[in-house]
């Protein structure tokens, strides 16, 4: 028997307004009910004593220690900018706004 019936993928469609053709729904029907049989035959091999994971390889954040070191000069950053001014880069307005000026 069927888990997922075409009935079923007509109304979830419809709720969700989602127009589906009559193959669309067979189809789908049958796509889903193939989901849910293979869920089915997962769960029937968990047991109590199997630990759920959650990926198949274990996985460890590697952080390294946040140490401030050197910084670049900002005369020495600016002097590879096409303009700058008041210690910060200046670039081209492109949002069209008016100046503040």
């Amino acid at each position: 028997m069927s888990a997922i019936s075409s009935a079923e993928v007509a109304r979830v469609a419809s709720l969700a307004r989602v127009a589906l053709t009559d193959e669309e729904v067979t189809r789908l029907a049958g796509e889903l009910d193939a989901v849910a049989s293979s869920f089915a035959r997962v769960t029937s091999v968990v047991t109590p004593d199997l630990p759920a994971t959650s990926h198949p390889v274990p996985l460890a954040n590697v952080l390294r220690e946040d140490i401030p070191g050197p910084t670049l000069d900002v005369d020495e950053l600016l002097a590879g900018a096409p303009a700058a001014e008041d210690s910060m880069f200046l670039v081209p307005q492109i949002l069209g706004e008016e100046s503040g000026s």
